[in-house]
């Protein structure tokens, strides 16, 4: 279950915006995201698999509430499939995606003291150390003073993405700015890097997807909510019909699943293919479907049909020119054979007048 895009600079990414350091290349080669609404609270639980020489990279994601961030836990996408029982059978069927649903007390001591003072129009809730992850929390009022505040703390940010915020900074939502950088000095950016969680209050579920407009590249979309019912897009959002790979209850389990689906049992999987990334209008926002009818994806392996190892087309087709044949040659020896007409001698002919 992934997103996964091939950017180079990776200018975007389904739930954000990712950007190297200048004249270096990165891109997001895997995103495992799992999005679950409780009804009051949104958790999003994320891990990203990166591929480039970068050694710094900025991850900017909005977010409508002030949200709280931390650690996730690796084992959580390394859970096998049987997690989630398949309503009926399939050839094949994949589950990576299970989050742990528990937060723990901030360990890291917070950075901000001492920083420089805040740009004006710029809120620095705070910035702390997440293994290896500089995250800072902020407010903004003015996209522009946001970027600023972000260069100057060593968070790229191209000059076009400060246009694509503005309709955030419009609706007053925060921001969670995620600076990647290696523990080892020069070392690049590679590789399966450790989950965040974030969760944040959310009187209805939304997945940010406005930022990915910027990508140069064909985006895809696997996200899968947990939720106390069946849950659906409210719009295509610019891209083309998403599709509901599995709709269903998720079983009792264990571990992080058993604690993630408390309250929210159902699964909805869902795909989404957006060709050209510039028609993507906003975020995502999800909402009930009208009725929890389970589905499930099934998986076909064609095979052709065959009897003693002779295909059964060819078997049909020789039997029934075999049958048309046969029913010819029976029908011509069950014909009447008719007589010919009897042969009538001639009339005799009359002798002639003798010549005087």
């Amino acid at each position: 279950m992934q997103l996964t895009w091939l950017v180079a600079p990776a200018y975007g990414c389904g739930c954000g915006a990712m950007v190297p350091d200048p004249a270096t290349r990165i891109s997001v080669a895997g995103e495992q995201s799992v999005l679950r609404w409780d009804g009051r609270r949104e958790q999003i639980v994320m891990r990203l698999t990166v591929n480039g020489d970068a050694r710094h990279a900025a991850w900017i994601m909005p977010v409508p509430d002030r949200a709280t961030v931390t650690l996730g836990d690796p084992a959580l996408f390394d859970q096998p499939a049987q997690a989630v029982q398949p309503v009926q059978p399939v050839h094949r069927t994949r589950y990576h995606f299970w989050p742990k649903n528990g937060d723990w007390p901030f360990d890291d001591h917070d950075t901000a003291a001492g920083a420089p003072a805040p740009a004006a129009g710029v809120g620095v809730v705070d910035r702390r150390r997440l293994g290896p992850f500089d995250v800072a929390r902020l407010t903004a009022t003015d996209p522009a003073a946001l970027g600023d505040w972000l260069h100057t703390h060593g968070f790229s940010l191209p000059a076009r993405l400060k246009t694509a915020l503005q309709p955030y900074v419009d609706r007053h939502w925060e921001y969670v700015a995620v600076r990647l950088a290696p523990d080892t000095t020069g070392t690049t950016l590679h590789g399966a890097l450790d989950p965040l969680h974030l969760t944040f209050a959310a009187d209805s579920p939304v997945y940010p997807m406005r930022l990915s407009r910027l990508a140069s590249t064909p985006q895809s979309l696997a996200l899968y909510v947990l939720a106390a019912h069946r849950m659906a897009t409210r719009t295509a959002i610019g891209g083309l019909r998403p599709s509901v790979v599995f709709a269903g209850r998720v079983h009792p389990h264990d571990g992080a699943l058993g604690r993630l689906a408390a309250g929210t049992p159902y699964l909805t999987a869902l795909t989404q293919r957006f060709p050209e990334p510039a028609r993507i209008t906003g975020d995502h926002e999800l909402v009930r479907a009208a009725a929890d009818t389970p589905v499930q994806q099934v998986i076909y392996a064609d095979r052709l049909r065959e009897v003693a190892g002779i295909p059964a087309w060819l078997l049909t087709v020789g039997g029934a020119l075999v049958a048309a044949v046969a029913v010819i040659v029976v029908r011509r020896r069950r014909r009447p054979v008719i007589p010919p007409p009897p042969v009538r001698p001639p009339p005799p002919v009359a002798p002639s007048a003798p010549v005087g």
